[in-house]
């Protein structure tokens, strides 16, 4: 794998302080599904907590890459779906955790109505790119 590439702002394009723009690399492409807060049990973790439920949940982003050899300096792409724009910061401070600012993926960030429980405040999905 090369090293991403990464582009918080392209030419013409507002620069992005949470996000990289563009980020490009090539090698073995690693999908993770959206992850829940839940324990290695299927019990949720944190109810009614954005900050317990992020850190359960990049938990959970970190046992998966590491499943298929892939680590979050792996990661290129980040999708966030939250029932509230108010838990975002209790993401940003869980991704921080893991992920440099200096290394921030391109990422999304959609507030949904619900999710497949209502007890669950935010679920998130990766994309990594590891060497072949």
């Amino acid at each position: 794998m090369t090293e991403p590439t990464r582009i918080p702002a392209p030419d013409g394009v507002a620069p992005a302080t949470q996000y990289s723009h563009v980020v490009s690399a090539t090698g073995r492409l690693v999908a993770v599904s959206g992850q829940l807060a839940l324990d290695e049990n299927g019990k949720l973790v944190g109810e009614g907590d954005p900050a317990a439920q992020a850190r359960q949940v990049f938990e959970n982003l970190r046992r998966c890459l590491a499943a298929a050899g892939a680590g979050f300096e792996h990661v290129v792409k980040l999708t966030y779906f939250v029932t509230d724009t108010a838990h975002l910061p209790a993401v940003r401070a869980a991704r921080a955790a893991h992920i440099p600012d200096d290394r921030l993926p391109a990422s999304s960030a959609v507030q949904v109505a619900a999710l497949v429980a209502p007890e669950f405040l935010m679920e998130i999905e990766a994309l990594a790119v590891v060497a072949e």
